[in-house]
């Protein structure tokens, strides 16, 4: 089992930054490719951005792409999304998420997700 707390969501103006932090807890962090992924009321949960174990590989979602950026210290056992360029509809539930594979599919374990509020 791999437990995720995140933090660091909140209310931010457009254009303003926030940055994401996700704690793991439970195994061995590097052996875990980690995700975040959004969700807004009413339609389905995305991927915004991965990182690969050992942080060598990433992905990002094309409407994030350039604005945020995920990174890990597997020291501190944590994933990060630092959030920049903040748009009205980057509104949503974000989420972290664990899986022993790198990619855009299933991912096993999850947090309880943050809220991110971006004032237009």
């Amino acid at each position: 089992q791999v437990q995720l707390v995140e933090s660091g969501g909140g209310l931010v103006q457009a254009g303003g930054s926030l940055r994401l932090s996700c704690a793991a807890s439970g195994r061995t962090f590097s052996d875990y490719a980690m995700g975040w992924f959004r969700q807004v009321p009413g339609k389905e949960r995305e991927i915004v951005a991965a990182i690969s174990g050992s942080g060598g590989s990433t992905l990002y979602a094309d409407s994030v792409r350039g604005r945020f950026t995920i990174s890990r210290d597997n020291a501190k056992n944590t994933v990060y999304l630092q959030m920049n360029s903040l748009k009205f509809e980057d509104t949503a539930v974000y989420y972290c998420a664990a899986n022993t594979y790198f990619g855009t599919g299933a991912y096993s374990y999850w947090g309880q997700g943050t809220q991110v509020t971006v004032s237009s």
